[in-house]
């Protein structure tokens, strides 16, 4: 099963627990302090999608899998959750409400639409794995070794989270980078999925990203008929770390409505 990371709710009640798919290059440890804020009347658990964190190394990185994935950590609490997954969660999060919504209360997908995308993500892989690690004894190191390859500082301390420092042989990457680049197609894709989840579904997006564009909205509501749309502004494709209390906020009150 995936790892995870639990937070027990700080006031326990009868709300259903919430689950937390992270994105492509994550991991569940991104989103501590939003589960934990979520947890004030519920149980929230954050997992390390697999080839990610914790979790288990696979040569199959699709979404039918990262669904099944999904169900098995529902299944562990109970067969029942809310769910709300960003990016390549997000994804996974949609094929497993299309396929299996019974488990699903309440969906939440953050910044991302059930399409493919143009985009390729593996040059970050190549970067990653191809940074010398020998002799890294800090991750300010690593950074300014990856900057190389990286400009963007924001990027390179999101990627630097899934860089294990205290690993017995030296440092090394929390993800399998390997996999993540050969399977890019599938991950930036969408398998085209058919069906319907009729449960409430909330796709929230940064109002300054390009992941959802209008003319997503049409194939959004024949896949989620009861879907509703929010924006948070000032945002881009990582709107839960560039304004997580707005970003908490708005979940709280879609999944307490």
């Amino acid at each position: 099963m995936l790892a995870t990371i639990h937070h027990p709710a700080a006031t326990p009640s009868d709300a259903l627990p919430l689950v937390i798919a992270h994105g492509l290059y994550g991991s569940g440890r991104n989103w501590g302090v939003i589960a934990r804020r979520l947890a004030d009347v519920r149980d929230v658990v954050a997992v390390d999608m697999r080839n990610h964190g914790d979790s288990p190394r696979d040569p199959v990185h699709a979404y039918p899998e990262m669904a099944a994935d999904l169900a098995q950590v529902i299944d562990s609490l109970g067969g029942r959750a809310d769910l709300l997954g960003h990016s390549m969660g997000g994804k996974a999060a949609m094929q497993l409400a299309l396929t299996d919504g019974a488990r699903i209360r309440r969906l939440v997908v953050a910044d991302i639409a059930p399409v493919a995308y143009g985009h390729d993500q593996s040059h970050h892989a190549q970067a990653m794995r191809s940074l010398d690690l020998t002799g890294v004894t800090t991750r300010g190191e690593a950074d300014k070794a990856l900057s190389e390859t990286i400009q963007d500082a924001s990027l390179r301390a999101f990627f630097l989270q899934s860089l294990d420092m205290k690993a017995q042989d030296g440092p090394r990457w929390r993800l399998n980078l390997d996999v993540l680049e050969a399977e890019m197609t599938k991950i930036v894709g969408w398998p085209g999925t058919q069906g319907t989840f009729d449960g409430p579904a909330l796709f929230l997006t940064g109002a300054d990203s390009h992941y959802v564009k209008p003319e997503h909205r049409d194939i959004i509501r024949a896949l989620f008929p009861a879907a509703r749309f929010a924006k948070i502004p000032g945002t881009g494709h990582w709107l839960h770390a560039e304004k997580p209390r707005e970003f908490e906020e708005t979940v709280r009150v879609f999944l307490t409505a």
